[in-house]
């Protein structure tokens, strides 16, 4: 890995194709990789046959840019497919990553492919959650749950909705929360990539699945990944798929010593519930943030699929009526696509 001090630039992208050029050696061209969730954007770097990734990170994200080097070097140590870091420059947020190519899973899940490809999947989470060292991450904790889970009244009951919440209503929805939190902590620790799902998997030859944006690994509740991948923010499958996936993978973290025997097929379903409530009720709010904080408003359309996931799945536990009442309610017949004026 090459750490270069980037040639003095008149704008971010005069700055980014500099780097690449520096990088690579050559007359390098730069177009837009993909769009993120966050503030860094990814461009796709080509000098001939020879393309790479640079990653560009505002440089007031140091500690962000530290970490995927570090959760990097983490995963390809128990020899796990995340990108090669080829050239770094630190000072200004850039970064040159091996090109993983253009094949997401989500386009390539169907029904005729997605038990090879999820099985690909479910491995190399087995090897995470069992090879990859977890020391010193930051813990998911009962902080961090929280916050998480609070985007969601801010954003999309608040923001998105236009509703005030009553006092009474606060109640409903912090006994929600704490149910969920207390199901999360009480569960073994695991390494968790944290978004683990069909836009972050890539089909990679000889080497499935190639795992990018993971940078935000943390200490945190063993179902969290899996809920990520088998009940995705982007696409749904057959309950009966789901859970069979997920008692699937139960078992093989039993026999990798990752669980012990009183962690049964119903304590484990109820953890993956409960779970993926938490991640769904935090995307409500995130997504809708992305919005209108961040003016991504792509994110909107995938609030029908979530709030699926979370009434769905809620309603199958009666601790949780009154919650999923009163979000229901709050909805009504609004169309969650659109943006509040």
């Amino acid at each position: 890995m090459n750490d270069l001090a980037t040639p003095p630039a008149t704008d971010r992208a005069a700055e980014r194709l500099a780097f690449a050029r520096a990088a690579l050696g050559g007359a390098a061209s730069l177009e837009r990789a993909s769009e993120d969730a966050s503030f860094r954007s990814y461009w796709r770097a080509r000098d001939g046959a020879r393309s790479a990734i640079v990653m560009d990170a505002p440089p007031a994200e140091a500690e962000k840019f530290d970490a995927w080097l570090d959760v990097a070097a983490r995963l390809h140590a128990a020899g796990l497919h995340a990108p090669e870091v080829l050239a770094q420059d630190r000072a200004r947020g850039l970064m040159l990553l091996e090109d993983l190519g253009t094949r997401t899973y989500l386009p390539e899940l169907g029904d005729s492919t997605v038990d090879a490809l999820y099985g690909d999947a479910l491995a190399a989470l087995v090897t995470m959650q069992t090879r990859v060292d977890a020391r010193g991450l930051p813990a998911y904790d009962e902080p961090r749950l929280m916050t998480e889970l609070e985007l969601m009244p801010t954003w999309f009951l608040q923001k998105h909705l236009g509703i005030a919440i009553e006092c009474d209503e606060w109640d409903v929805i912090e006994a929600a929360f704490r149910l969920l939190i207390n199901s999360a902590l009480m569960q073994p620790r695991a390494y968790v990539h944290r978004d683990y799902h069909s836009r972050n998997l890539l089909v990679v030859p000889d080497a499935s699945p190639g795992i990018i944006d993971i940078q935000d690994a943390v200490l945190g509740p063993v179902t969290y990944d899996l809920v990520s991948l088998l009940r995705d923010c982007y696409i749904v499958w057959d309950e009966r798929r789901v859970r069979e996936w997920a008692e699937g993978h139960r078992l093989a973290l039993r026999d990798a010593g990752v669980l012990d025997a009183s962690v049964d097929a119903a304590r484990w379903q109820r953890w993956f519930d409960l779970m993926g409530l938490q991640r769904h009720i935090k995307v409500l709010g995130l997504f809708c943030r992305l919005w209108y904080r961040d003016g991504k408003r792509g994110y909107l359309s995938d609030l029908p699929r979530v709030w699926h996931y979370v009434r769905s799945v809620g309603a199958q536990h009666t601790e949780l009526a009154d919650f999923i009442a009163l979000i229901d309610s709050k909805i009504g017949h609004r169309d969650l696509t659109q943006p509040q004026t």
